[in-house]
């Protein structure tokens, strides 16, 4: 009877609730993997790392090049809608900052990004960029400063830079110098990772030895 009972509640339980727990990488080229092939892209590797560690998280990617944070406000409700994540990885400013948007523009779009995920019962990692001194030190300056500021005021989580390590080392950039090659995605990854993983939360089985 108990079987029975348990058989019939898991059939008419809601899609979602049976459904493996998503993270959205909400961002620009930096994270559609621009000019590699898409499977090497750091999305795809965290999906392989996250499998290999016992997780069962679903990698959904909604990033597309060239994005400003403005562009990303007017679909961020459409895509948490679809995709109903529990972790949002929230990596865009970077086209602001190289256009010399208003800074003070993209912090509120950021934070209305945020406020949406949280409204959505989604954590959000937040990705910080850094950029090229052409509009002077003070806006270089106010565009860095940015992601810490907005991490704090909010409480989130915070990788400052995203291609730290990786940025300004040719072997490592393609040739326009400003997004990575496929061979340092495994590098973006593993700067990101030990953000991410205290949202996780648990692994629901232990991690393979090749990892």
């Amino acid at each position: 009877m108990l079987l029975r009972l348990f058989l019939i509640m898991i059939l008419h339980a809601p899609a979602c609730a049976l459904a493996a727990p998503t993270i959205l990488i909400y961002g620009d080229s930096l994270s559609a993997a621009y000019g590699i092939p898409r499977e090497q892209g750091w999305s795809n590797l965290l999906q392989q790392r996250l499998q290999r560690s016992g997780y069962s998280h679903v990698v959904a990617n909604a990033s597309i090049s060239g994005e400003t944070t403005s562009g990303g406000l007017t679909r961020i409700d459409k895509a948490l809608t679809e995709y109903q994540p529990q972790i949002v990885i929230l990596e865009l400013g970077a086209n602001d900052g190289l256009r010399g948007l208003s800074i003070t523009e993209m912090r509120l779009n950021l934070t209305a990004m945020i406020a949406a995920c949280r409204r959505h019962r989604a954590s959000v990692l937040l990705v910080g960029m850094r950029i090229p001194p052409n509009y002077g030190q003070r806006y270089v300056t106010e565009f860095m400063e940015s992601y810490p500021i907005l991490a704090k005021e909010n409480h989130l989580a915070l990788l400052e830079f995203m291609l730290d390590g990786v940025a300004g080392r040719p072997e490592l950039m393609q040739e326009d110098g400003l997004h990575p090659t496929a061979a340092a995605q495994p590098r973006l990854l593993e700067s990101l990772w030990p953000r991410l993983l205290p949202l996780l939360g648990k692994p629901i089985r232990p991690k393979q030895r090749s990892d």
